[in-house]
């Protein structure tokens, strides 16, 4: 069963990096992560920035094909949840923002030892199980 969900890997970087990777993803502080990611045909992309586009592009084509667009809009116009947000890199494999298990496993793996050499503060892994992600406030959804 669990065969039929795709994964995300995402990685945390404390406000330094984060800015270094929003501005030069290619900066000689991040080589190590470049490496590895590189090595999974993977780039990361930021997590604010992800919301900012997806509101912009709403905004740009009508907010009414984008059922996120008033959580994500809220969600980054929140100081407190721009500053979780400008730490978080959604990793992506191939273009694909969500992958197979054994992709994201082994992303994971070798992340994780620049954790312990404190490049990266945190790694999450989120799958796309219904069951495991918080559902849209009421206050959001589109009835």
């Amino acid at each position: 069963m669990a065969d039929q969900w795709k994964y995300q890997v995402r990685v945390y970087l404390n406000d330094e990096m984060s800015e270094t990777a929003r501005r030069d993803d290619r900066a000689e502080a991040l080589r190590p992560l470049t490496r590895v990611l590189a090595k999974h045909r993977a780039t990361m992309k930021c997590q604010f920035d992800a919301f900012a586009d997806y509101v912009l592009e709403a905004e740009k084509h009508g907010t009414d094909a984008y059922p996120l667009y008033e959580w994500t809009k809220e969600t980054i116009e929140d100081p407190e949840k721009k500053k979780k947000h400008l730490r978080a890199f959604a990793i992506r494999v191939d273009g694909q923002e969500m992958y197979d298990k054994g992709v994201a496993d082994a992303l994971e793996a070798e992340l994780q030892p620049l954790v312990r050499d404190e490049l990266i503060t945190r790694i999450s892994k989120h799958d796309s199980n219904p069951a495991n992600n918080l559902p849209l406030p009421a206050r959001f959804r589109k009835t």
